[in-house]
């Protein structure tokens, strides 16, 4: 059980710098993940993982730095023969959370656009019981996107290991609350660190 002093402390906040990142596909992609992901997040209030984490014991190493919250993937659950990750209170289908005032969704697998009747609705309904959401974050695709779609602000933060299915360096995000707007930071990793997101070579950013 997640503790709900933390829950109603999230839910509370004036404001919130939130750690958003996906598909890390560890020990698929790397042995370990990069450092960079974890430097990247010292300070932030909370870290959302939308899915294919790949090895539940990377739960434990974000934790270390901000309390977490994942979201099973596909790979999570044993597609394409990986090893089906143990039950976890930190890791379901899907969260419904108040973060700073607003409704914050994760899941793994959302349609941004929509898929004929796999719609953005149907996935809010579906991994988070409810559709009148303000932010949706999710993955699967390894593809930054950050988008307003139909009044909800939906963010991919891509993937650190496999952006885009290639094996390099690749991307995390943050989400900034105050004030009861959020923002979106995309950020590139690096050798020594990161840096802003070029949206030129994918997405325009809002």
């Amino acid at each position: 059980m997640v503790d709900p002093e933390l829950l109603a402390r999230l839910a509370n906040a004036d404001s919130l710098h939130i750690g958003l990142v996906s598909d890390t596909h560890i020990p698929e992609a790397g042995e370990t993940l990069y450092p960079q992901v974890f430097e990247a997040f010292e300070g932030v209030d909370c870290i959302l993982h939308a899915g294919d984490i790949h090895d539940i014991s990377l739960i434990d190493l974000f934790s270390e730095v901000a309390p977490t919250f994942v979201a099973r993937g596909n790979g999570d659950d044993g597609s394409g023969g990986r090893p089906v990750q143990p039950e976890d209170p930190r890791l379901r289908e899907g969260w419904f959370l108040e973060l700073a005032g607003l409704r914050v969704g994760i899941a793994h697998t959302v349609p941004v656009p929509d898929i004929g009747r796999w719609t953005l609705e149907a996935a809010m309904e579906r991994y988070c019981g409810r559709t009148d959401l303000d932010v949706m974050v999710f993955g699967d695709t390894h593809t930054e996107q950050a988008e307003v779609v139909r009044g909800v602000l939906c963010v991919n933060p891509g993937s650190p290991t496999l952006p885009r299915n290639y094996e390099r360096l690749g991307t995390i995000a943050f989400l900034d609350i105050a004030d009861g707007t959020a923002t979106v930071d995309m950020r590139q990793l690096t050798e020594d660190g990161h840096e802003p997101f070029d949206w030129s070579t994918w997405k325009r950013p809002l």
